[in-house]
């Protein structure tokens, strides 16, 4: 029987957009000073439990690249795979992006901010044209494909190009019996839960990830996940953050 690959998800350290309240989405920001020392507590968590990443994936936002470089460089052996894909990028909040959420509630109402920041299926209000195109032309989506900037974006939406990710990055190597770290955002990684968990609409709906908590999957030769929801390293500290997201109104 093969050993078990073994797959953690991480969302990133608190960002300097996380701090000031803003929908962030493809705002390409670096960690906040908090932040650094969540993936540096998230690395010690790592060490403490015996997980070794031989391959490492991120997404190509500043603060996801930025907290697996320090978790890698935290850990006693380096992985042999460091690599950034585009798939597990942050959600796409459209015309939402950079704004203050305080803001977005005030203007629009309880019920319309939590159906754009909550629902699986609701996308926000498009980029327009000239937001659209400045990011078009940063040094980020320049060297992205076409697929990878749209105009806006559904939860539903993200769950399409993670399934493809995981399918062509990550089994592979957890049926090798690898352990696998992808660092991603709290929107691409509520994605990839529901599609590890097959969860329904309303159980997605009240998921919360905090950040820089390690959540660890086990699997074995069949594909059920062992178990199911996946463990926290810290389950403590998690369900505390997780408690205190949920009352902000939610990843």
């Amino acid at each position: 029987m093969r050993d078990a690959g073994i797959l953690v998800l991480l969302r990133h350290g608190e960002s300097t957009a996380n701090a000031a309240g803003l929908f962030t989405g493809v705002l390409d920001v670096p960690l906040s000073v908090r932040g650094i020392h969540e993936a540096q507590s998230a690395a010690a968590l790592l060490a403490a439990a015996g997980l070794a990443p031989q391959s490492v994936f991120s997404s190509e936002l500043h603060r996801a690249r930025q907290t697996a470089e320090i978790v890698t460089g935290e850990l006693p052996s380096r992985p042999e795979v460091l690599a950034a894909d585009w798939r597990v990028n942050e959600r796409n909040y459209g015309a939402l992006t950079g704004r203050s959420k305080e803001d977005v509630r005030a203007e629009f109402g309880q019920e319309q901010f939590l159906a754009w920041r909550r629902s699986v299926h609701t996308a926000p209000p498009p980029l327009g044209d000239a937001a659209f195109a400045a990011l078009r032309e940063s040094a980020l989506f320049r060297r992205l494909p076409a697929e990878a900037l749209t105009r806006t974006e559904s939860l539903s939406e993200v769950m399409t190009r993670v399934v493809a990710f995981h399918a062509e990055r990550i089994e592979p190597r957890l049926t090798a019996g690898q352990v696998v770290l992808v660092v991603a955002h709290g929107n691409s990684l509520r994605a990839y839960c529901a599609v590890l968990d097959a969860l329904d609409d309303h159980a997605i709906h009240r998921l919360n990830l905090p950040t820089g908590h390690p959540l660890v999957y086990r699997f074995g030769d069949a594909p059920a996940l062992r178990p199911p929801g996946g463990r926290y390293l810290d389950a403590v500290g998690a369900h505390a953050a997780a408690i205190t997201l949920a009352r902000e109104g939610g990843t």
